[in-house]
């Protein structure tokens, strides 16, 4: 899902330091908890579920305050749990990795009632079925939050002017011909961007580096940046795209072709390659959101009932087109579910070639030495920029 650049770029430096800060932090035990807060939900999220079309329903059904805060990138999101805003928060919704490996250990969220919601997993798409990986702490014991919408996320190509087999088989090495300069847009995404740099110069992203291969990242990310015709966001990219400014752009995918594509420019059209330098030989990357609930002194119990509501068919189908972007949601599984989807709707999601797409990507991790490359690809940025 689209990243832009993080608040603290000493994100995971910080983290043994955070929790610690937090290790002494206080725990929801009473009704008293519940009760003051039983008619107020606030939710920090990525776009979609911040939309009045996925929180109206819920508000007048509850009769409540609803508030839900809509940011970019996760680390900024974390960081602001770290910083003492548990006591806001009752719901996180971030990428797939975060929840296991950062935000359970560090106490930010607390784990869900197993028998209440793993049989929600049970209607899902199947390779979310329970126990699914990223809804789980590390040793499979614990249920810390629900799987939603998901996808593919490499990058896009105009069919009309570089068909989709062609992108498939040539993938990242696209950025690696010459003649393809001033032909392609870069999707400010920083971490994303960080792993397209990592793949273009032939590596995996989600280990350690070594010397060699960050001299190699330097290289590739100064040239790719230079090589750019157009640096901007989603709309600034499928602008590009339609109006033949551009014939593709990195870091791209289903979230992001997907409104052009629902306006009716199906030859707009996020590209997974067919190998690449990830684990297994895999070329593409994709993205999983969890939901979980924050390790709030006085949670409110309307978190839980919230992601009870986003699991029914219509509500699923609702979340999946929110407005702004749109995805594939886990509850596709259900057939009540995946029938409410118009046949127009699952073409701008790619439905046809999602499953290959999937099987064909990585998913979502956290990057070692992200700060060093991160420092490495703005320092690039900035100097192509500069002219």
């Amino acid at each position: 899902m689209l990243k832009t650049p993080l608040s603290r770029r000493n994100f995971m430096q910080q983290s043994a330091a955070f929790a610690a800060a937090f290790a002494v932090g206080t725990k929801f035990t009473t009704d008293r908890a519940f009760a003051a807060r039983d008619k107020e939900l606030n939710i920090l999220c990525w776009e979609g579920y911040n939309s009045a079309q996925v929180l109206d329903p819920f508000r007048q059904s509850k009769g409540a305050t609803v508030k839900a805060e809509s940011l970019t990138n996760d680390p900024t999101m974390i960081n602001r749990l770290r910083a003492g805003e548990t006591k806001v928060w009752d719901l996180i919704n971030v990428n797939n990795p975060w929840a296991r490996k950062i935000m359970l250990p560090e106490g930010l969220i607390k784990p869900l009632d197993r028998a209440a919601f793993e049989p929600y997993f049970d209607k899902m798409l199947p390779a979310f079925k329970a126990p699914y990986k990223w809804a789980m702490d590390e040793k499979g014991e614990q249920l810390i939050g629900m799987a939603q919408r998901f996808g593919p996320y490499s990058f896009v190509v105009n069919t009309d002017k570089v068909s989709r087999q062609a992108a498939e088989d040539q993938g990242w090495n696209l950025w690696n011909d010459p003649a393809n300069d001033k032909k392609y847009g870069i999707l400010e995404s920083d971490d994303w961007n960080v792993f397209n740099v990592c793949c273009i110069a032939g590596f995996d992203p989600f280990k350690v580096h070594s010397d060699d291969e960050v001299e190699k990242f330097t290289e590739t990310a100064k040239r790719v940046f230079k090589g750019a015709k157009a640096v901007g966001d989603i709309a600034t990219m499928n602008q590009a795209l339609v109006s033949g400014e551009i014939d593709f752009h990195l870091t791209g995918g289903t979230y992001s072709a997907s409104p052009a594509r629902a306006d009716g420019a199906k030859n707009i059209r996020g590209i997974t390659p067919k190998s690449g330098p990830m684990a297994g030989g895999k070329g593409g990357i994709a993205w999983i959101e969890i939901t979980s609930t924050v390790n709030n002194p006085e949670l409110s119990p309307l978190a839980t009932e919230f992601l009870q509501y986003v699991q029914d068919p219509k509500n699923a189908h609702v979340v999946a087109f929110a407005e702004g972007t749109f995805n594939p949601v886990t509850q596709m599984g259900n057939k009540e579910c995946f029938d409410l989807f118009t046949k127009d709707e699952l073409d701008a999601i790619q439905w046809d070639s999602l499953d290959e797409e999937m099987a064909r990507s990585v998913e979502y991790d956290i990057v070692p030495d992200y700060d060093k490359l991160l420092d490495i690809m703005t320092s690039a940025k900035k100097e192509a920029s500069a002219g």
